[in-house]
């Protein structure tokens, strides 16, 4: 037996005197008003209303039970309601700033028809961390190595003029003995992490490249303007690259990708990022859809 529902048409029959008009109240058949009504008498092992009336006049009994009932009542429905504003609270969930506030939109309309709320906080990879270790946020989508990783995005480089569609070759930059000036690859803050800077920079030694080549800029809206004065190439996504209206095309050799998994202060809010909204994280993140991006 529901106690709850039993005692929602005890409370509204007892009141009204009337089975007909308390049904109506809790919005159920007569039939089966009657029959929770004798499953809370049968439970109780006494009669609640005296059937020898027309009106469904309550008995000493049912008198006595009947604050209490209501008193139920009142709980169970400011349960539910407390559930349904906690499951409104947003969950705070850090996320890259190189997200774009179209696909975060779209993941937050997902994330709504399930609902959950979401309140996104734009930051670099340490602050993200940092975030999430003070609990400022609820989840957030860290940077770790591309093996490690939940979501990976392939990076390659992105300039103002179309270079083709072949892969740039980093030996290709390596400046000329009587060479004053060299072409750059510029490193935007989100890839500012051991397993891409160290990697390129790696790399670029190998292939004898100036250490002044790979450059960590101090934002993205630097990086950008360096590579718009064709001041060299920005380590970007191809999605990030279309999204600023650059040419972008792959590193050949050993590829070198952004790495994001979720972590959070429960296993559950992990587990609804990761599980619930992974297409719509991964298209946010930039992750390629097609095979020849993934390529």
């Amino acid at each position: 037996m529901d106690l709850v529902a039993a005692c929602r048409v005890f409370v509204q029959v007892g009141e009204r005197g009337s089975f007909t008009l308390g049904a109506e109240a809790v919005r159920v058949p007569q039939s089966v008003a009657s029959r929770r009504v004798a499953a809370l008498e049968e439970h109780f092992g006494e009669r609640l209303f005296d059937r020898s009336t027309r009106r469904a006049a309550l008995t000493p009994f049912g008198r006595d039970m009947l604050p209490s009932a209501k008193r139920l009542v009142q709980l169970a429905e400011a349960l539910e309601y407390h559930a349904e504003q906690a499951k409104l609270r947003p969950l705070g969930l850090a996320v890259p700033e190189t997200c774009s506030v179209r696909h975060l939109a779209m993941l937050d309309a997902a994330a709504r028809d399930t609902d959950t709320v979401l309140d996104f906080r734009s930051a670099g990879p340490a602050e993200r961390a940092e975030l999430l270790r003070s609990r400022e946020v609820r989840a957030a989508l860290v940077a770790v190595p591309p093996a490690d990783a939940d979501w990976a995005v392939p990076l390659g480089v992105a300039s103002p003029t179309d270079n083709g569609t072949a892969p740039l070759r980093l030996e290709s930059l390596r400046p000329g003995r009587a060479q004053r000036s060299f072409r750059r690859i510029w490193i935007q803050p989100e890839d500012d992490v051991p397993h891409i800077r160290d990697r390129l920079e790696q790399t670029g030694h190998r292939v004898a490249l100036v250490p002044a080549q790979i450059v960590v800029a101090a934002s993205l809206t630097a990086a950008v303007a360096a590579t718009l004065r064709a001041d060299g190439f920005l380590l970007c996504s191809a999605a990030q690259a279309e999204e600023l209206g650059l040419w972008w095309r792959r590193l050949a050799g050993t590829p070198v990708a952004r790495g994001y998994s979720v972590s959070a202060v429960t296993g559950d809010d992990a587990e609804r990022v990761r599980a619930g909204f992974w297409n719509q994280v991964a298209r946010a993140l930039g992750t390629p859809t097609d095979a020849k991006e993934r390529a």
